[in-house]
């Protein structure tokens, strides 16, 4: 747990997966939220079950901007995915007048 206020949850096996297939772990991704700059945006795509994010930030000194796709499981923050998105980088740009 990075903050007292923020609890994450994933599963094992899609961590394994996302590592292999976008070299980012959950773990990684966690860093994202810290972000002061962050972006929120609803996954309105993928959102008909449960309700669906997308959290954009910043998670290392080179700027890199990480998407992690989550959801609410009660008091918890679930990831399901991550990735050095270029669609993300653009909207955590524009948002925050940086690129």
């Amino acid at each position: 747990m990075l903050k007292d206020e923020l609890v994450f949850e994933w599963s094992e096996s899609k961590n394994l997966i996302n590592r292999i297939k976008h070299g980012v772990s959950f773990e990684e991704a966690q860093f994202a939220f810290l972000d002061s700059n962050r972006i929120i945006l609803k996954d309105v795509n993928h959102s008909d079950a449960e309700k669906r994010f997308y959290c954009l930030g910043v998670v290392n000194d080179k700027s890199d901007v990480l998407t992690a796709r989550f959801t609410y499981r009660d008091v918890k923050i679930r990831i399901f995915g991550a990735d050095f998105w270029r669609r993300g980088k653009r909207l955590y740009g524009k948002e925050n007048n940086i690129y």
